[in-house]
């Protein structure tokens, strides 16, 4: 009796984190509402390729090059890769408006052993909204292995240049889940979790991100995108 009331417990504390991350996603779009991306936006996307994002890898290659899809159909929006992995590992792609292209070179890329470089992802987006606005940064990993009060203090850098960030966790890592919350407050972006049914949802919400980073709030609202609607309608409760 004892082990099914701390299992309804869990459940109830996983329900009550996802309901959080519905209302943080919420407030990052009535906050996108106030950001001007009517010159045309620019969205960084960056991956964690370690060795512990292995076992997922083909099912994480279905959502991801959903987002680069939905970039293309969004139109007029450049989009930047980043991934990294391996011993000091960290690459960016050029700036391209052909999404299509950067899909091509992500669905090849291959994991590879090494600790995260999230400091160097953030370092990297500061860099580049200094030459030209970037509208918003998507990150997907499973692992935080590094000081999170530098990379706070990173992402704090990027809130006051109005750059959001979305962070989307792979797995329950408690450590890794607080240093993506925070980030993502910090920037005034919002938290998600990568759950194994989730596929389909994630994918449109990642599309929804790339509709925003291309015009801002009234782009995503007269999208059709499931992603889209899902999300504005929480904003109207």
């Amino acid at each position: 009796m004892k082990d099914k009331e701390i299992i309804s417990q869990q459940n109830k504390s996983l329900a009550e984190k996802q309901r959080s991350s519905s209302k943080e996603i919420s407030s990052f779009l009535k906050a996108a509402a106030k950001t001007d991306t009517s010159s045309g936006g620019r969205l960084i996307f960056s991956l964690d390729a370690t060795m512990s994002r292995q076992p997922t890898w083909t099912r994480a290659m279905t959502i991801q090059s959903s987002m680069f899809d939905a970039v293309g159909k969004a139109g007029g929006l450049s989009v930047q890769l980043v991934f990294f992995r391996g011993f000091e590992e960290c690459r960016a792609s050029k700036w391209v408006i052909n999404a299509a292209a950067l899909r091509e070179l992500m669905v090849n890329i291959q994991c590879r052993g090494g600790y995260t470089q999230i400091a160097k992802v953030l370092k990297h987006a500061n860099r580049e909204t200094a030459k030209a606005k970037v509208s918003a940064l998507v990150f997907i990993g499973d692992a935080m292995e590094e000081s999170i009060d530098q990379l706070c203090h990173l992402a704090g850098e990027l809130g006051l240049k109005g750059v959001r960030c979305f962070f989307f966790q792979e797995g329950h890592d408690i450590t890794t889940e607080q240093a993506f919350r925070e980030i993502a407050r910090l920037t005034g972006g919002a938290y998600f979790r990568l759950g194994p049914d989730s596929a389909q949802e994630l994918a449109e919400l990642l599309g929804a991100v790339a509709i925003y980073a291309r015009g801002g709030l009234k782009a995503l609202s007269s999208s059709r995108r499931g992603g889209a609607q899902q999300l504005l309608e929480q904003i109207n409760k």
